[in-house]
């Protein structure tokens, strides 16, 4: 029996399995193992081939069962380039290769390397027709075979755990599961129809679209986070800051453009990521030492935020909005501040040791600058986009 749907032959029977392959979604999860290798930092062939198949035909499952489900279970699809007999043959062709490969994956490298491969598979096994319509388990089942990925593939080397396999595993989970919301926005009105329950059906657009962001934000926070506590080189986050830009110029495209812009940005982030923990080109570098300004250093850090500060205040039209804001708070900020000097929670150095009132003059500033910026970025963030109207000439009577 023939795998094509049209024709026959070998080479039709190859050009319909090939089919199956799609780069823009196999690719990630290839290069998240080999990635889980660079974090453990050993490359054993035996053990990174075999966890490369198994990561390799458990995403092919899931594009032949995908594809299969639907068109020929649920009709979705308008043209599928194998046959429904060929679905299923390579269906269980590609599960039993798996299988061979997870075995001698568990040979090699132990039986957690095979156990933690088992999940990818079952991802892509029941994506289709059972992950698929609920909204958690559409969103996460890509970023979770991913994040899947990179720990198999660092266990496959270093034959257990470790911290940051596992904190890396998380950013790419929320990162990713931003991006599977906005790629799936781009069917809502055809899931709709159909109630298929994505995030985005499931919370409107906007909505789905915020969340979105403030996953993929998320990620990158995560990145600092675990960089600044040494779990993560101290260059992980220029990988976050080159996606960030990606994200920003996405979040004004529309949703087609916007899934194209980051999935691409998505494999920066991972390459940036790959040579900050290759290479950790900043390891040994201290940190800038501004504490040259003496006792001026306080009152230069508050200048340049309260610079950037009014800057976003003036681009946003919000200069009145903050001095409302920060002259109803001063007088709370003032109280907690001296009492808090007072019993002596916390020290001011590097300051110019002058007072007013009773606490230093940078902290007047303090609680100044710090509202100010909070109102900024609140109004920068939430700022929404003003269309001039035009009115159109009415037709002559």
């Amino acid at each position: 029996m023939s795998f094509a749907r049209r024709d026959t032959g070998l080479r039709a029977d190859l050009g319909a399995l090939a089919s199956q392959v799609h780069p823009v979604f196999m690719l990630p999860p290839l290069a998240a193992s080999g990635f889980g290798a660079v974090l453990a930092g050993s490359f054993a062939p035996a053990p990174l081939a075999l966890h490369l198949a198994a990561a390799f035909l458990a995403v092919y499952t899931a594009h032949v069962k995908d594809g299969y489900v639907d068109f020929y279970r649920r009709g979705e699809d308008d043209d599928h380039p194998m046959s429904e007999a060929g679905c299923r043959r390579a269906l269980a062709g590609a599960s039993v290769g798996f299988a061979l490969a997870t075995v001698a994956l568990g040979v090699v490298a132990g039986p957690g390397a095979a156990a933690l491969a088992v999940p990818m598979w079952l991802l892509g096994f029941l994506h289709a027709p059972q992950f698929d319509t609920n909204p958690v388990t559409t969103t996460l089942g890509y970023p979770l075979g991913i994040a899947l990925a990179i720990l198999g593939g660092y266990y496959a080397q270093a034959g257990a755990l470790a911290a940051e396999p596992l904190a890396f595993g998380l950013v790419f989970l929320v990162t990713l599961a931003g991006v599977k919301v906005i790629d799936d926005s781009t069917d809502y009105e055809y899931d709709r129809s159909i109630a298929k329950r994505t995030v985005a059906v499931a919370l409107g657009r906007e909505r789905a679209r915020a969340f979105a962001y403030t996953l993929v934000y998320a990620g990158f926070v995560l990145v600092l986070l675990f960089s600044v506590g040494g779990t993560f080189p101290p260059s992980a986050p220029l990988a976050a800051v080159a996606f960030g830009v990606v994200a920003l110029y996405a979040a004004r495209a529309d949703a087609e453009l916007a899934t194209m812009l980051l999935i691409r940005g998505a494999y920066v982030f991972l390459a940036l990521l790959v040579a900050a923990v290759w290479f950790r080109p900043l390891a040994g570098v201290p940190l800038p030492d501004i504490g040259v300004l003496g006792p001026y250093t306080y009152l230069a850090t508050e200048v340049a935020f309260g610079a950037l500060a009014f800057a976003l205040l003036v681009r946003a039209g919000a200069l009145a909005r903050a001095a409302r804001t920060v002259l109803v708070l001063y007088p709370l900020a003032f109280v907690w501040d001296w009492y808090t000097l007072e019993v002596g929670v916390f020290a001011v150095e590097l300051a110019t040791g002058v007072e007013a009132f009773g606490i230093p003059v940078e902290e007047h500033l303090f609680m100044v600058v710090v509202p100010a910026l909070v109102v900024a970025v609140h109004e920068t963030v939430t700022a929404r986009p003003t269309r001039a109207t035009s009115r159109r000439p009415r037709p002559p009577r």
